[in-house]
């Protein structure tokens, strides 16, 4: 086989060429610590690494929505603390105000500070979280939700509520709408509601009630009739005025309980013959209005029965917003607690993800500098081959 001496000098530059590029990518390699040049040089591994770096960077993108979400409930939590706060307060004052040593003015002067706490009820339903937008106004967070005019105050956002991707297939609710908080609570003790008649003449004042048997309750209207001041009667609003009561009973004393459908309301004072008290379902009302109709009894003349009527009324309405407060805090703390757990997970699976990173790219430091050792040594001894093979030629040895 004819070898030329071009073709002998070319081969020669070829393998100190090979040997310089793989000592190049070599030197590169413990340049930035990286196994993975280009997706040629594994295309398997390389395949892995943009799918497991994809997965990584989700990953990331959910634990930044953890933390989001967690501070936004935070501030909601905070603001409903502080609200019960104020209802405790708001308590403390209408029991104050019923006391009987208390006078128009005294009881005025009480309706005076709770106007300033209803303002600051609206105050704290209208708080803001630290990107400026309304906790409480589902999802209109740009529209403030609560507005106030005298003792009316206004919902203006939605019932929705704002979810935020905490996992794959994980929504966590960032807040809650005030619809659900302030404005949808059930009245009376939750079940059934009650009201003297405006026409009454005695001193009979309902206090607390209660159900004692929730399967005999129907949810219907029902009106007690005091015929006498210790005799009574209950007659279904549905029923025809031609049709018996639905039951009878006697009020003894100055105290006593009255009892019909599982239903249950206790009695202070002395009734007059023709005095009425209405039964019904509950329905909801915003806790506004529950302070507001507290503020209407005690601003309005001559106290007495009626006014401890619509007293007692509004503090178990006053009750049930307390109950909506603590009930929406325990869902609170429940998303909280998701959010932290799904937060340690996902520190988990984020070092799992840098640990399969590491394997597929970071670089063999020990084995890669042997191998770059093992090139240069070869690249040497390819260029001295190739200065020794220069001088093979003929005309060297014709001289």
């Amino acid at each position: 086989m004819r070898i030329s001496t071009s073709w002998g000098q070319q081969q020669a530059v070829n393998t100190m060429l090979d040997r310089q590029y793989s000592l190049s990518q070599t030197q590169l390699a413990l340049g930035n610590g990286k196994a993975i040049q280009t997706p040629a040089d594994n295309p398997a591994a390389a395949a892995r690494a943009v799918d497991t770096s994809s997965a990584a960077a989700q990953n990331d993108q959910y634990t930044r929505n953890i933390q989001s979400a967690t501070t936004r409930l935070s501030v909601e939590e905070q603001a409903l603390n502080s609200a019960g706060d104020i209802l405790d307060r708001i308590r403390s004052l209408t029991l104050e105000g019923m006391n009987g040593t208390q006078t128009d003015e005294s009881r005025q002067s009480i309706a005076t500070e709770l106007r300033q706490t209803l303002k600051q009820l609206v105050a704290l339903g209208n708080t803001r979280d630290g990107q400026g937008e309304y906790i409480f106004a589902g999802s209109r967070t740009t529209t403030q939700p609560f507005t106030i005019d005298g003792l009316t105050v206004n919902y203006g956002g939605d019932q929705s509520q704002r979810m935020v991707a905490a996992a794959a297939g994980l929504q966590v609710a960032t807040g809650d709408s005030g619809s659900d908080v302030f404005m949808a609570i059930r009245g009376g003790n939750g079940t059934f509601i009650t009201s003297a008649g405006a026409a009454n003449t005695g001193t009979a004042v309902v206090g607390s009630t209660s159900v004692t048997d929730a399967s005999a309750w129907d949810g219907g209207n029902y009106t007690i009739t005091f015929t006498t001041a210790t005799d009574y009667e209950i007659r279904d609003n549905a029923a025809l005025p031609t049709d018996p009561p639905l039951a009878t009973g006697t009020y003894t004393g100055q105290t006593g309980t009255i009892n019909f459908k599982g239903a249950q309301l206790n009695v202070t004072g002395t009734p007059a013959a023709g005095d009425t008290f209405a039964v019904g379902p509950s329905s909801s009302q915003d806790v506004f209005s529950t302070v507001a109709g507290i503020i209407n009894a005690f601003e309005a003349p001559g106290g007495g029965a009626p006014m401890s009527n619509q007293i007692n009324a509004q503090l178990q309405n006053l009750d049930q917003a307390s109950t909506s407060f603590l009930n929406t805090r325990t869902k609170i703390g429940a998303r909280m607690n998701t959010l932290d757990q799904q937060s340690q997970i996902g520190d988990d699976v984020k070092l799992q993800y840098q640990t399969t990173l590491s394997n597929l790219q970071d670089l063999d430091y020990a084995s890669a500098t042997s191998q770059f050792v093992q090139q240069q040594t070869a690249l040497t001894a390819a260029q001295q081959a190739y200065v020794k093979m220069q001088n093979l030629t003929l005309f060297n040895y014709l001289k």
